[in-house]
Order: structure tokens, then sequence, then C-alpha cells
């Protein structure tokens, strides 16, 4: 039994830190041996949004007079829960105006997203945006102007964000919530809505997502190796799957219980190649290199206990 030992010295220069490359001191053939992971550590460094997956962005309208307008909100790279999101729109609707302030000093936004817990459900409330400012009121400086009639902002997730919040197309159509002009909409009974919208008498919408949330696509990654060949695997060459137990930026300490022991491709080899692949099976991005990886090798017949 032989113990390999890789760690961001053997990362390949592709920008993802997620392709390793052992190079063994000579060519090796490898016949009737045994292979699984003994240990990894590394950081919780992969992003659940990001440019690369087409999940970055969502749309609001705001109308001044009879004019909408369409603002679209890229989230930066990152790794963001419900919370961050939210924020981030806020922050947005700070920069285009689209706020008002109330009498206490508190900025009152149009939209917001929460985690519905009870529903396991991410839940869209959208607010009704008067023709002129309420008594005690004050706009921003940047504030673009009231309509001629009361709306409440047009929010869509299209792309994949709406994998992130549970919003799945109905029939390839993706979600935009309803205008309510002048207060008039009338939901539709529960049994006909696949987004379950809910109205209250100043005007209030709320929608509850209609599929449960992905907020982290990768919830777990998996390790390939390319010298085995697992018949039940999709692909063949994995060998595990990390689940990070930690908050982004935490060191991930995965110490298999009982090693999980896969062939060896029989054949001469002079390197082996690791990958961490995301849930689409393609090496996903890392952003902080920083691991150890040790794999352990074991003949056939090999005592292991």
């Amino acid at each position: 039994m032989f113990v390999l030992i890789l760690n961001a010295s053997n990362i390949v220069n592709d920008g993802k830190n997620s392709s390793l490359v052992y190079n063994f001191p000579n060519s090796i053939v490898l016949k009737d041996k045994f292979i699984a992971v003994s240990q990894i550590i590394m950081y919780y460094s992969w992003f659940n949004i990001t440019s690369q997956y087409i999940n970055n962005y969502l749309t609001y309208t705001w109308t001044v007079g009879v004019t909408t307008t369409t603002y679209t909100i890229t989230i930066p790279n990152g790794l963001y829960n419900i919370v961050d999101i939210n924020a981030f729109c806020q922050w947005t609707m700070i920069n285009n105006g689209t706020y008002l302030i109330n009498a206490s000093g508190d900025n009152i936004y149009y939209f917001e997203l929460l985690v519905n817990q009870n529903r396991y459900a991410i839940q869209l409330n959208t607010f009704n945006v008067p023709i002129s400012l309420p008594t005690g009121w004050s706009s921003p400086s940047n504030f673009p102007g009231f309509p001629t009639q009361s709306f409440n902002p047009i929010v869509s997730f299209p792309a994949n964000f709406y994998k992130i919040i549970g919003y799945n197309p109905i029939s390839s159509v993706n979600f935009s919530s309803n205008n309510n002009i002048n207060n008039a909409y009338t939901p539709p009974s529960p049994s006909l809505s696949n987004y379950y919208v809910a109205k209250d008498a100043v005007g209030t919408l709320s929608y509850l997502s209609n599929t449960n949330p992905d907020v982290q696509p990768n919830s777990s990654i998996y390790l390939a190796i390319s010298n085995i060949n697992n018949p039940y695997a999709q692909p063949s060459s994995i060998l595990y799957a990390i689940t990070p137990n930690v908050n982004i930026g935490e060191q991930i300490i995965e110490t298999p219980p009982n090693f999980m022991w896969n062939k060896m491709i029989d054949g001469t080899y002079n390197q082996l190649r690791v990958q961490l692949l995301g849930i689409d099976k393609q090496p996903i991005l890392l952003n902080d290199p920083n691991m150890t990886i040790m794999l352990t090798i074991r003949d056939k017949n090999e005592n292991v206990n």
C-alpha cells in the first residue's frame, strides 16, 4: 500500500484550479491495483452565481409618467444566499434611485426576495408605487419620477437565475410578476396559479416559487480520476463526492471513515490525472488553489485491516 499526495503544485494552469496531474518518477505498471481517497483538505471557494452559469441577473421595471424602463440587476460572481441577493437588489435600486424614503428616514423598496421557511420556498413581494409622495416622505436625489398610474414593478427571472430561487418556467415562459396597474389586478385562485400569488388591499403581491430552490447548484462536487473505470458512475472516472459542511472561505476536511476502493485500469502509466467536477460534470472553478488530496493505492490481495 502506498500514498500519493497532490497539492497546489500539481494544478494544471487552466485558470480553474480544479485539474491536477501527478507525474510518477518513472513509467509504472499498474495491474490488479485499487485506489481510494484517504483525505481531502481544501477551502470552500466555489461560487453559486457566476456569469459562466448565466444565472447572475434578473430584471425589474419602473414607470415614469407612461414610460416604462427595465433595469437589469447583474450580480457579481460570488456565493450568495437569498438575504445577500435581496441586499444586492436593494443596493442596485439605490443606485437607480427607484425607491422612496418614509417619514422615519427608512428606505422603502418596491420589491423584495425572502425565504418562506414554512413553505420551503422563496417568496417575492412587490409593492404598489404611488403617483406622488405620501405625506412626510421624500425621494432620493436620483429619483427618476412618478407614474401617472400606480403600479407594481414587473420582476422577471430570466436565463438560469430562476433555478436559484425555484421559479421554473411554465410552458417555456420565464416568470414575470404582474404590473398591477392602479391596483386593479385580481390574482387567479390557488388551483390555477402556478406560483401561488396572493394580494392584499394596498396592492402588495406575494408569490411563492413553484419548485424547490437550488441556491447552491454545486452543493457537492465530485472527484474524478483518469485511471479508474467505475461502471456505475457517469462519468466512469468519479471516485468520491465532497460536500462542504463549513461556510464559504473555511477549510473542508474530508476523511472517509472507510476506504471506498475502486479498481484501477491495468496498464503502464506515467501520470495520474485528478479533476474536481461540478454538478454538470465539468471542471469547477475553484477560487482558492490551496488543497491537499491524499490517495491510497493497494494491491488486489493486500491486507487492508
